[in-house]
């Protein structure tokens, strides 16, 4: 697929930080975990400087996890048994896969453990169920803010791209093309799942290329060597995460790991700070005390733990730009082994990448903005 080119000076224009009132479109996972709910809720808070013109659904899905979890699993239990007598677990290449995947699920199988959950006994949701998992989870989420929904939730893809040019049609996916043919003004993208819905409509409408700025929320840094698998954004479509890449839209891009990593919250602050705020942030409060993956993860208890709400990162650079310091990259390639590619970077389209962001001033504006909503 060709994609219209940008000149590199309009492109360095597009990734400017944006100043004043901005068209927005969020697309969101918004039930896999508890972050894309509070993203939602700050950008409603902040109507002042976001207009939220659709909040489209994406698919998620943490069933990739499950086969190489029984593997682990099973490797766990064949190790434990006649001193490791019996045969490791080998991968199509004939290679010991075992202890790999034994490592990186050692502690979330000790969990399950104490909790007394069995591998088989965890439900994954599949793609499809998480979309609409999503868009009623949307809903509640602007009801709680006393905010109308009509004409502004939409569904988004109920699957991941199978082909490198595979779009997955939607009516997101065409409200999204028909906001970003319509406007006059940069449409901005906040992606904060995986990037289905924005790489189908690139590939379906790729004219828009000129008209949506994208952020996404996912992976390392891009100077950084390891493997981006980790990365539940990221992994879930590979395939749409290389079309977006390669399209050559102007990007913001905003690594998961160390950068947004930095916005935990603990228990003791939400009941503090959030607690009797009203409606919306006792949502919130509910939704960390009962974040749906601990169950899932065998996560039994809030004591001395902390929780990353990841998906603010992309509201805090729209909402107040120097929340989250930034700086000029090239576009990184994604290599078969999911680690960033900087080969022949000079040739590359730039984008824009942050590396820190201000949590007490991110937190300190969301709360302030819940505790003033019913004032």
């Amino acid at each position: 697929m060709r994609f219209p080119a940008i000149d590199e000076v309009t492109r360095l224009q597009r990734l400017e930080p944006p100043t004043g009132k901005v068209s927005v479109v969020i697309d969101t996972d918004t039930a896999n975990e508890i972050d894309d709910q509070f993203a939602i809720a700050w950008a409603l808070l902040r109507s002042d400087v976001v207009d939220i013109k659709a909040v489209i659904a994406e698919p998620f899905s943490f069933a990739h996890h499950r086969e190489p979890l029984m593997r682990a699993d099973r490797a766990r239990k064949a190790a434990a048994s006649s001193a490791g007598a019996s045969p490791p677990v080998l991968g199509s290449s004939g290679v010991d896969e075992s202890q790999p995947f034994l490592e990186h699920y050692d502690e979330w199988l000790k969990r399950l453990d104490q909790q007394g959950t069995t591998v088989d006994e965890l439900k994954f949701t599949s793609p499809a169920e998480g979309v609409d998992l999503s868009v009623a989870e949307i809903n509640r989420v602007f009801e709680a803010a006393g905010v109308d929904s009509t004409g502004l939730v939409f569904r988004g893809a109920d699957r991941y791209m199978t082909e490198a040019e595979g779009a997955v049609p939607s009516e997101g996916v065409h409200r999204l093309i028909e906001l970003a043919r319509g406007s006059d003004d940069l449409l901005y993208v906040a992606a904060i799942g995986c990037i289905t819905n924005v790489a189908s409509a690139l590939l379906i409408a790729p004219d828009i290329v000129d008209k949506i700025v994208v952020l996404w929320t996912s992976g390392y840094p891009s100077n950084d060597e390891r493997s981006n698998r980790p990365s539940l954004n990221l992994v879930q479509d590979v395939h749409a995460t290389r079309v977006v890449l390669e399209s050559g839209v102007p990007y913001v891009y905003m690594p998961g790991y160390l950068v947004g990593q930095q916005l935990s919250i603990s228990q003791p602050e939400m009941h503090q700070w959030v607690k009797g705020t009203g409606r919306l942030g006792d949502l919130l409060v509910d939704l960390y005390d009962n974040n749906p993956l601990y169950p899932l993860m065998g996560i039994g208890d809030h004591f001395v733990r902390s929780w990353v709400i990841w998906d603010l990162i992309c509201l805090a650079w729209l909402i107040e730009p120097s929340l989250v310091p930034t700086v000029i990259r090239p576009t990184p390639k994604l290599a078969e082994d999911l680690r960033w590619d900087l080969t022949n970077a000079g040739e590359r389209h730039v984008m824009r990448e942050a590396v820190d962001v201000d949590r007490d001033g991110i937190f300190r504006d969301l709360f302030t903005r819940l505790a003033g909503a019913n004032t």
